[in-house]
C-alpha cells in the first residue's frame, strides 16, 4: 500500500483500528485499545468522564524537557451504508480496500474521518528515526454528533500549548479557521387516525443521491432526500388528501441526506406521473451532480393503517418544504468560502411522533442566530417545538500564529511550494479545545480524503505519505 516502512506503520494502525466498532458516543472498544497500545509502551494514559484520551509520550534524546505537542483527532466515524449493504456498524469494523491510489471500503464510510489522525499519530510516537519533543496525543470522542468530546474535555489532561490537529482533508492545505454551528430539535406529537376506505397504500422513496459532508459539500448544491421527499409529497397533496404513517430520511446530523421514504395513504389517482414528473425535474435541476438520484411512488401492502389527519399531514409537509437546505450567505471577506448554512438532515415520523434535525453552521455568530430563528418560527408555524442543542464554537484565524509561520516553512523547505492556508465551512475541534486554554496555537492539517461521512469516502494514499513527511520535519524544529 505503500512505499516506505513509515508508512507501512501508519496503514498497519490503521488496519487494527478499523476493525474495531466505532459509532460516536460508543467509542469504548477503541478506548480500550488505545490504553493497550500505551501500556504496551510504557506511556502513561489518562482520560476524562467524557471517554477523550491523552497519551503522554516522552521526548528523545537531548529533548525531554522541551514543551509538549499536541496531536490531536478523533476516536468516532460517521456511519453511513449503500442500502443494499448489510453492517452493522456497533458489532462490525471496516475492511479498507484497496484501488489504484486510494483507499477505500464496500459500500461503506472508511472511517479514514478520523481515524488516519490516530494511525499517524502513534506511528510518529514510535517512529525511532524522528527527533522530536514529548507528545501528548489526544484522541476526543463523539466529534461527529456534534463535537460533544471536546466540548466535555478535563483540561487538566493536557499541558502543552501547541496542538496539530489532523483532521483537515486536503494535503498541502493550512486551515488556520472554521465555523461554529448548533442542532436545532423540532419534535412534533399528533394523534392518529383510521384511513378511509377507499384510500390506498404507498411508499414514496427518494435514494441514489451522493450525500456527503453537510460542511465541506455544501457548496456544491448537492440534493437533499428529506427536501426531495417533501417535494414529492406536496404534489400528492395537490391531487388528494394524505395520512402520512410514517416518514424516515438521513442517519446524521452532519450529513447530506442520501435517501429518505413516507408511508402513507390517499385516494390520489396516477401517482406514476408525478414519479416521471419528479424524476424528470430532477434531472433538470441537478444533471450530473445527481445522475442517479431517482424517485418511486409504490405499493405497500404492509402500511398500517393508521396515520396522520389530512390537516396534520399537510402541515408536516408544508414544513419539510418551508424548512431551508443548503448555503445561505456566502463569507463577503473570503473569496468562495460559504458563511453561513444549513442542513435538514434527519427526518423521523413514528406513530404520530415527528422529530427533525436541521445542523447549523456559520463563521458568523449573528447569522447563525438569525437562521437559527428562522427556522424555529417556521416550526412554530407548523405547531411544532424546538429544541437547540450541540453549539460549538467557531475557531477565528490568526495569521500571525507562531506555528502557522513554522509550519508555512517547514513546507516550503520540503516540498519546495507554499501551502495553502484557508478557513473552511466545517466544524472542526480546534476551536472548541483552543478557547479552554489560554494562548494555545493550533493549526489543523492531514491527507486528501473524498467523499466523507458518505460510502464513496475514499483516502488518497499517497498523501498520507506526505502529511507523515510534513509532521516528521515539522516535529524535528523546536518549539518555544
Amino acid at each position: 500500500m505503500a512505499n516506505t516502512t513509515e508508512t507501512d506503520v501508519v496503514f498497519e494502525r490503521f488496519r487494527e483500528l478499523s476493525a474495531i466498532p466505532r459509532p460516536s458516543k460508543k467509542e469504548q472498544r477503541v478506548g480500550a485499545w488505545l490504553r493497550e497500545v500505551a501500556e504496551k509502551h510504557s506511556w502513561l494514559c489518562r482520560s476524562d468522564d467524557a471517554g477523550n484520551i491523552v497519551i503522554r509520550v516522552p521526548g528523545t534524546e537531548g529533548r525531554q524537557n522541551e514543551p509538549p505537542v499536541i496531536l490531536q483527532g478523533h476516536q468516532d466515524m460517521v456511519c453511513e451504508k449503500n442500502p443494499d449493504v448489510e453492517h452493522d456498524f456497533e458489532k462490525q469494523g471496516i475492511t479498507p480496500v484497496v484501488e489504484d491510489e486510494w483507499l477505500t471500503a464496500e459500500g461503506t464510510t472508511l472511517g479514514a474521518d478520523n481515524g488516519i489522525a490516530i494511525a499517524i499519530a502513534l506511528a510518529l510516537a514510535t517512529d525511532a528515526s524522528v527527533s522530536r519533543p514529548p507528545l501528548e496525543l489526544l484522541f476526543t470522542v463523539d466529534e461527529e454528533t456534534g463535537l460533544t468530546g471536546a466540548l466535555q474535555l478535563d483540561s487538566s489532561l493536557l499541558s502543552g500549548r501547541t496542538l496539530v490537529n489532523i483532521d483537515s482533508e486536503e494535503e498541502g492545505v493550512l486551515t488556520v479557521g472554521c465555523a461554529g454551528g448548533a442542532d436545532v430539535r423540532i419534535r412534533w406529537k399528533r394523534s392518529r387516525e383510521k384511513r378511509p376506505k377507499a384510500a390506498a397504500p404507498w411508499r414514496v422513496a427518494v435514494s441514489g443521491l451522493r450525500g456527503g459532508h453537510s460542511g465541506v459539500d455544501i457548496a456544491e448544491k448537492r440534493a437533499n432526500a428529506n427536501f426531495i421527499l417533501g417535494r414529492v409529497l406536496t404534489r400528492i397533496v395537490r391531487r388528494d388528501s394524505v395520512y402520512l404513517v410514517s416518514l424516515e430520511g438521513g442517519k446524521a446530523h452532519n450529513a447530506i441526506p442520501r435517501d429518505a421514504h413516507a408511508i402513507l395513504w390517499t385516494r390520489a389517482k396516477k401517482l406514476e406521473e408525478i414519479c416521471r414528473e419528479l424524476n424528470e425535474t430532477l434531472l433538470r435541476e441537478y444533471g450530473e451532480r445527481e445522475q442517479h438520484a431517482v424517485v418511486t411512488i409504490e405499493p405497500e401492502p404492509a402500511a398500517k393503517r393508521k396515520g396522520l389527519s389530512p390537516k396534520d399531514s399537510r402541515r408536516l409537509i408544508d414544513m419539510l418544504c418551508a424548512l431551508p437546505h443548503g448555503v445561505a450567505v456566502m463569507s463577503p471577506d473570503i473569496p468562495g468560502l460559504v458563511e453561513t448554512s444549513s442542513n435538514l438532515a434527519t427526518t423521523s415520523l413514528r406513530k404520530g411522533k415527528l422529530e427533525v434535525g436541521v445542523s447549523v453552521r456559520s463563521s458568523n455568530d449573528a447569522c447563525l442566530e438569525g437562521l437559527i430563528e428562522r427556522i424555529s418560527a417556521i416550526a412554530h408555524l407548523a405547531g411544532a417545538k424546538v429544541a437547540l442543542e450541540n453549539r460549538y464554537p467557531g475557531w477565528q484565524p490568526d495569521l500571525e500564529s507562531p506555528l502557522l509561520e513554522k509550519c508555512r516553512t517547514v513546507y516550503r523547505e520540503i516540498f519546495g511550494a507554499h501551502p495553502k492556508v484557508e478557513a473552511i465551512h466545517a466544524g472542526l475541534e480546534c476551536g472548541v479545545i483552543g478557547s479552554k486554554f489560554e494562548g494555545m496555537d493550533t493549526i489543523s492539517i492531514g491527507p486528501t480524503i473524498q467523499n466523507p461521512h458518505s460510502p464513496d469516502e475514499r483516502l488518497y494514499l499517497p498523501s498520507v505519505e506526505r502529511i507523515y513527511g510534513f509532521l516528521k520535519a515539522l516535529l524535528q524544529t523546536r518549539f518555544t
